[in-house]
């Protein structure tokens, strides 16, 4: 193992590339070889994207009755849960929790709504937002507004808006034992139809649900296919009350190799650790930037907290990483 990890930095390094065999085999890696991987993907990034950390931040700018039946999901009208229910928020908390983000250092601010898309007032209040954060702020607007179609990303990005954020959440295989209330393609085609428009995407999944190491690397393979320009990484954060309350599938080990074996498959690619890390992770999340990570998100979540802004600040500070800081 320690040989072949060995020969895949290397040639991914010169230019080459890992083979999807190849990736589920690194999934075995146990033991000591887990430190072979981490240390492979450590230099691949160092190689492909450097040392910088990138920050973000986000708002739950619209939280529950989605119509979506997601497992994981505790905004979905499926499930009963605590998770806060409220309206499209205004436009003035929307452009002050970018100013704050952009105060704690983070370089991105998503605007996150429920449900399966956005269109008529509730767009026209968003891309007004866009517009002041742009003009009132040096952080960089992204939206999670769900499935839309390349003429809305066109307004989005006409507004403002840097990036896209629309997660495939898992591998194609494994999705019907997540969502069926709507099909995979769809999601597929909502990244084809923003990058078309000529705006950024980030998307990426959540690890833990049940899928199998295969799955987790085809999600990998769909992702580096569609050519997306960051991966979210989640790790379930099991929610009372939905389909995957009592779901316990994934150890920090895990969590790290998947990590790992991400930045081999997506060299040169931003991969930001996201919801999870401080229940699934605890006292390994310093680990995420030796596995291959160059991003995470700080402050909460859409609806669980996140963990103290000074403390995250104080791991990069130890770790003598630099964070990327606002710009347009």
């Amino acid at each position: 193992m320690e040989k072949l990890i060995t020969e895949i930095a290397e040639r991914i390094i010169a230019g080459g590339s890992i083979t999807q065999e190849e990736a589920v085999r690194l999934s075995d890696a146990q033991g000591c070889e887990l430190y072979d991987l981490f240390r492979a993907a450590s230099r691949v990034k160092e190689h492909f994207v450097g040392n910088e950390v990138h920050l973000c931040s986000i708002i739950n700018a619209k939280s529950g009755r989605c119509a979506e039946n997601c497992a994981f999901c505790a905004q979905s009208a499926h499930h009963t849960t605590d998770a806060p229910v409220y309206p499209l928020v205004q436009e003035e908390q929307m452009v002050e929790c970018a100013k704050t983000a952009e105060t704690n250092g983070s370089a991105c601010f998503g605007i996150i709504t429920s449900g399966t898309t956005v269109k008529g007032q509730e767009l026209e209040q968003i891309l007004a937002a866009l517009r002041r954060i742009r003009k009132e702020t040096s952080i960089l607007p992204s939206c999670s507004l769900g499935i839309i179609d390349e003429e809305t990303a066109l307004k989005l990005k006409d507004a403002g808006m840097d990036t896209y954020h629309h997660n495939l959440e898992t591998a194609e295989s494994f999705f019907p034992n997540i969502c069926t209330t709507h099909e995979y393609r769809e999601d597929v085609d909502t990244v084809r139809a923003v990058k078309k428009a000529g705006v950024k995407v980030c998307s990426g999944g959540i690890f833990g649900m049940g899928e199998s190491a295969a799955q987790r690397v085809e999600m990998a393979f769909t992702l580096k296919e569609l050519d997306v320009d960051s991966v979210p990484m989640n790790f379930l954060n099991p929610i009372e009350g939905t389909r995957l309350e009592g779901a316990r599938n994934i150890t920090a080990q895990e969590c790290l190799k998947t990590i790992a074996i991400y930045r081999l498959i997506l060299p040169n690619k931003r991969i930001t650790i996201c919801g999870g890390r401080e229940k699934n992770l605890r006292d390994l999340q310093s680990w995420i930037f030796f596995a291959g990570a160059n991003g995470t998100m700080i402050g909460n979540y859409l609806t669980t907290a996140g963990r103290n802004v000074d403390t995250d600040l104080t791991m990069f500070s130890d770790l003598g990483l630099t964070t990327v800081m606002c710009a347009h």
